[in-house]
């Protein structure tokens, strides 16, 4: 019988996300990938450091029993094969059963995700983190230099969700970013009752939800969610209601109206928290493991911004 990841919440990664390559991937940026290659040969016996989402990796393993594997994890990445037998074997001397991988020598890696049926991608590279989206993948760029997961909470895997633009359609932020606030409120609350569309993120909750419900059956292993939104009341109702048509409960919700997250965060402990906008990204990432989702109105007008600067940079070189 053909070996199958059916019933299992797939997590493809990146090297640089499960382990701390910064210094390596110097190297890579500075020269030819063979200078890198070599370097990464050359430490195949030194141990990785742990990057933002080991933590997060660690306790989604822990899910799996020998009668009944939950969760897969497979290495999705930009590395060189020979570089992947490092990260490999710092896989194994961190006790993760991890045995699967894709290794593209610097070519963009998303397109294996469709085989993979991965409910989550999580990445250094932007690029790959659009194209994943793109492609109707939950993906994640991580931020390489955010605190890495405290060790409070061994038997719970804890996540923080940002609502509009992840969980939810960007349709609300829309207004809000052609409105207004007011215009924002009036729209949420005039559709109080409807469903929010689906967010890029809403198939990793909905796993997580799986998850939850069939490792409760006796297994040691929790999931804890938690939304984290820059909503208020009135508009608080409406995702709610939303996540109560989903049929999907959420441990906590914080309807900040706007009050700076990390703080927040800093308190639930969660092993990753995922937002859109870049600057509730970096206010959390002092205090917890934090990914860019780089989707909605909010991140159409960032690349717009940075094409734009791009494109005039280069037009001033040449006239030079």
């Amino acid at each position: 019988m053909p070996a199958s990841l059916t019933g299992r919440l797939v997590v493809a990664i990146s090297s640089r996300a499960l382990f701390d390559f910064e210094e390596e991937n110097q190297v890579f940026e500075g020269s030819d990938d063979r200078a890198y290659m070599q370097l990464q040969l050359d430490r195949l016996d030194v141990p990785a450091r742990p990057g933002v989402a080991h933590a997060l990796v660690r306790k989604l393993l822990a899910f799996n029993t020998p009668e009944l594997p939950l969760v897969e994890v497979v290495i999705l990445s930009r590395n060189d094969p020979v570089s992947g037998m490092r990260v490999f074997r710092s896989a194994q001397r961190d006790g993760l059963p991890i045995d699967r991988g894709v290794f593209t020598r610097g070519a963009s890696p998303w397109r294996y995700l469709k085989p993979l049926g991965a409910h989550l991608f999580l990445s250094a590279n932007e690029a790959d983190v659009r194209s994943a989206l793109a492609a109707g993948v939950p993906a994640a760029r991580v931020l390489p230099h955010a605190a890495r997961a405290g060790d409070a909470h061994p038997h719970e895997v804890r996540i923080a969700f940002d609502g509009d633009a992840v969980l939810f359609s960007d349709e609300a932020e829309q207004v809000f970013q052609h409105g207004g606030l007011d215009a924002f409120h009036h729209h949420e609350v005039e559709r109080a009752a409807q469903p929010l569309p689906d967010g890029p993120f809403k198939p990793l909750l909905t796993a997580l939800h799986e998850l939850q419900q069939r490792a409760a059956q006796g297994g040691v292993m929790r999931v804890r969610t938690a939304l984290v939104t820059a909503r208020s009341a009135p508009a608080h109702e409406r995702a709610i209601r939303t996540l109560m048509n989903w049929n999907i409960d959420v441990d906590e919700a914080m309807f900040l109206g706007g009050l700076p997250k990390g703080a927040f965060l800093r308190e639930f402990e969660p092993d990753f928290f995922f937002d859109d906008q870049t600057g509730h990204v970096e206010n959390a990432a002092p205090h917890v493991p934090s990914g860019h989702v780089a989707a909605g109105v909010t991140n159409v007008a960032r690349l717009q911004a940075v094409t734009a600067a791009s494109q005039e940079g280069e037009h001033e070189r040449r006239a030079v």
